[in-house]
């Protein structure tokens, strides 16, 4: 079974910096284009950051360029998200999705290909 787990959400305040992992487990990564996407209630989703199967290419949304850095550990079968500078507006669920490939890490961040595994999410809240 195709699983994918997220972990890392919690509570920091403005300014404060956490770290997301994204654990496959049923399926390799090394062929999958990796993103983070995060969707509120009533708005369409958004793709956060997305990174090639090989972790050469990333892709970043503007709202999180500069603030967040995508990783992989092909080895471990995880995708790292840091973010840092976070700022209440950041508040969200997060959830990872696996997209085979060929694809594209912009093409996957735009939503112009729908990502056949998700995890359960994880949430996030930057308060003051």
């Amino acid at each position: 079974q195709l699983q994918l787990v997220e972990s890392g959400g919690g509570l920091v305040q403005p300014g404060g910096s956490l770290r997301l992992s994204c654990v496959a487990s049923g399926f390799s990564l090394d062929r999958y284009v990796i993103g983070w996407f995060r969707q509120a209630p009533g708005k369409e989703r958004e793709g956060v950051s997305c990174i090639s199967s090989s972790g050469d290419s990333t892709y970043y949304a503007d709202s999180v360029k500069g603030r967040f850095a995508i990783s992989r550990d092909n080895a471990k079968n995880t995708v790292y998200l840091q973010m840092n500078s976070l700022k209440p507006e950041d508040t969200h669920v997060y959830y990872c999705a696996a997209v085979k490939i060929p694809t594209t890490v912009r093409a996957m961040c735009t939503n112009q290909m729908m990502p056949s595994t998700w995890g359960q999410g994880t949430q996030i809240t930057v308060f003051s």
